[in-house]
């Protein structure tokens, strides 16, 4: 019998590529979390997915951006590395958090079941709710919610928890 990745990091860490999209403007795209999602429902979140065996970081993010988006990766970067122990029982995932250029005009919802809207926002105006892991995520990306600009230098230098980044880039 297969676990699904939420219940399988209950017992191991897994690996999750988390993906900020953005449109290469200054803004990023969020998804609002549906009554299916399987946690914090009405939520506004970045995009996740858990590694499969066989499967490059890259190859991931490039399948759960067009899974969640309906839209093509135009260009990402590796932005960090997070640790994160949620809930009790504790689940572990090792998170690594990617910045994905994306065409705004391909975006539409691709999950219904897991989110039921979408919204462009700039770093100084984000929605609320957000999900929990929001906020650290984008303090990776240097789009945290006090406004600083996507993809600051400093975001990318190694702070309490986190690991400084090689940045790897694919092109398309």
């Amino acid at each position: 019998m297969t676990q699904n990745g939420r219940d399988l990091a209950l017992s191991v860490p897994v690996v999750s590529c988390v993906f900020i999209c953005h449109d290469d403007q200054g803004r990023i795209l969020l998804a609002r979390r549906g009554p299916g999602a399987r946690d914090e429902p009405g939520s506004w979140d970045t995009g996740a997915g858990a590694l499969e065996h066989g499967e490059s970081f890259e190859s991931a993010v490039a399948r759960e951006v067009r899974e969640e988006y309906l839209a093509d990766a135009l260009d990402m970067e590796m932005v960090g590395v997070r640790n994160v122990l949620r809930g009790d029982p504790v689940s572990h995932w090792v998170a690594l958090v990617f910045a994905v250029k994306v065409d705004p005009v391909e975006v539409a919802i691709g999950e219904p079941h897991k989110f039921d809207g979408l919204g462009w926002f700039a770093p100084d105006e984000l929605p609320s709710p957000l999900h929990s892991q929001v906020v650290e995520t984008l303090a990776l990306f240097g789009a945290n919610a006090a406004g600083t600009t996507p993809a600051a230098p400093a975001a990318r230098r190694a702070g309490p928890g986190r690991v400084a980044p090689r940045p790897a880039r694919r092109r398309r």
